[in-house]
């Protein structure tokens, strides 16, 4: 089946026919989607032939709903077997900006949307998956997980990132397959949210669901709280599946430039996460320079403490002795009154001693901790050192990425030269060939009339013997 393209001499769509063809898809009414080994072939449904039995009409809603069906199942195949290829010639785990992902999330969107019912609500006719995909957790127990997550995501403010980031997180846990199958399984639920001729309530949905076993092999990690799902537009797109014509040559270049791209890719992914560690250490030597700085003027207030606590304990012992010298040279009468004041100021003198060890202690405490934040910052530095070094080859290996890339690009340049100047000479040398074959039957048609003249002559010779004998 061969892939037709709209005509070019079409007028120009204005910016809200192109917004509601962005929205609808191309898929809706107007083409067929068909594959055509690994690749996508589109075709008007006003160009498809038709057979002598009778057929719906394009007009009919079932017809469109079926093709519609057929579309995305089509489409679903497409968008899984070329994310499975891909993520395992890759080889490492996928992210949320990996192209062939964001399209698998794309098409299945689509899937679940097809056939829903409108709700009305206060604000109008509102068309969600999100409800369908909230029934699963009664369905299957380990989903309760997923939706409770979903829920307690702080940035989703809508129904359509709710789904979106259930898609995800189910993808993740790698349960996808398991949670539709279940779904699917259960049309009386499901008659609730789609319309009876929905791909949901069909036997594509459950040949969708089986194709999504295969994704099992994939491992996807997402980090949903910076991405805003509720305003993402969910758009297919068919460049990625269509064939070109001139798409096989230079093939083997083309995979060395893409595996170059994406060792490319993943330098730079490293790159950002060692400077997001970077980034880290310093702002922990940052913290702990502050905290030694407090610690710092803590320790300068607690030897002022002891000083003015021995400044204040050689006072007490003068004061003792005084008092002691006085007991000794005074009546008996006042040495009742002095005794008192004695074990008064004994009993201070206790007290002091007791937080002058106190404070000592913690002094103590704060010298440990300080010599524990040096060493701690020692090797935060020493770390931060190492990551920098590291960063510096990373980037040289870039650099060298990038320079074999030009190369293989300006070589394979040189053979595509090549491969026509060759083309070239082989053309040339059939157009010798054709005219020196030309020239040979020129020369043995003129080998041919020397023969007949050559038996003219010898008749002719022959006759005139006989007569002069």
């Amino acid at each position: 089946m061969s892939a037709l393209t709209p005509p070019t001499d079409m007028p120009t769509p204005t910016t809200d026919k192109i917004t509601q063809a962005a929205m609808e898809t191309i898929y809706l009414c107007k083409f067929r989607v068909s594959m055509d080994g690994e690749w996508l072939c589109l075709r008007e449904l006003d160009d498809i032939s038709l057979t002598p039995d009778p057929e719906p009409t394009h007009e009919d809603p079932n017809y469109l709903m079926a093709n519609e069906r057929m579309n995305l199942m089509n489409m679903a195949k497409l968008s899984i077997k070329g994310l499975i290829e891909s993520a395992l010639n890759l080889g490492r785990t996928l992210d949320s900006d990996y192209a062939p992902l964001q399209q698998f999330f794309v098409v299945m969107e689509h899937c679940l949307k097809h056939g829903l019912k409108a709700k009305k609500t206060f604000l109008g006719q509102n068309k969600s998956f999100w409800g369908p995909l909230e029934l699963v957790e009664k369905l299957v127990p380990e989903a309760a997980e997923i939706t409770a997550s979903v829920k307690d995501l702080p940035g989703l403010k809508t129904p359509v990132g709710r789904g979106r980031a259930w898609l995800r997180l189910a993808l993740m846990q790698k349960k996808l397959s398991e949670y539709m199958k279940a779904l699917i399984n259960k049309k009386e639920l499901l008659s609730e949210f789609y319309e009876p001729n929905a791909l949901m309530m069909e036997e594509e949905g459950a040949i969708i669901a089986g194709l999504l076993v295969g994704l099992n092999v994939i491992d996807a990690n997402f980090c949903m709280k910076g991405e805003d799902l509720d305003s993402q537009v969910g758009v297919i797109d068919f460049s990625m599946y269509l064939k070109d014509g001139n798409s096989s040559k230079g093939t083997e270049g083309d995979g060395q430039i893409t595996a170059i791209l994406d060792q490319k890719n993943y330098v730079e992914e490293l790159n950002r996460h060692l400077n997001a560690t970077v980034n880290n250490l310093q702002a922990k030597v940052d913290a702990l320079e502050k905290s030694n700085t407090k610690l710092t003027g803590e320790l300068a207030v607690a030897n002022n403490r002891i000083i003015t606590l021995q400044e204040e304990m050689e006072r007490v012992k003068e004061e003792s002795s005084y008092i002691l010298e006085s007991n000794r040279k005074g009546p008996k009468q006042d040495r009742t009154a002095e005794g008192q004041a004695l074990s008064e100021a004994r009993k201070h003198l206790k007290e002091e001693t007791q937080l002058r060890l106190d404070v000592e202690k913690e002094l103590e405490m704060q010298i440990s901790m300080r010599q524990e934040m040096e060493l701690a910052m020692k090797m935060l530095e020493k770390d931060v050192c190492e990551k920098q070094d590291a960063l510096v080859s990373l980037r040289q290996q870039l650099d060298d990425l990038r320079a074999l890339k030009h190369e293989l690009a300006f070589k394979l340049q040189s053979s595509d030269l090549g491969v026509k100047q060759k083309s070239e000479l082989n053309s040339r040398l059939e157009e010798k060939t054709n005219q020196m074959a030309a020239t040979i039957k020129q020369l043995e048609q003129s080998e041919k009339d020397l023969v007949k003249q050559a038996k003219t002559l010898n008749s002719a010779a022959n006759k005139l013997i006989p007569k002069h004998h």
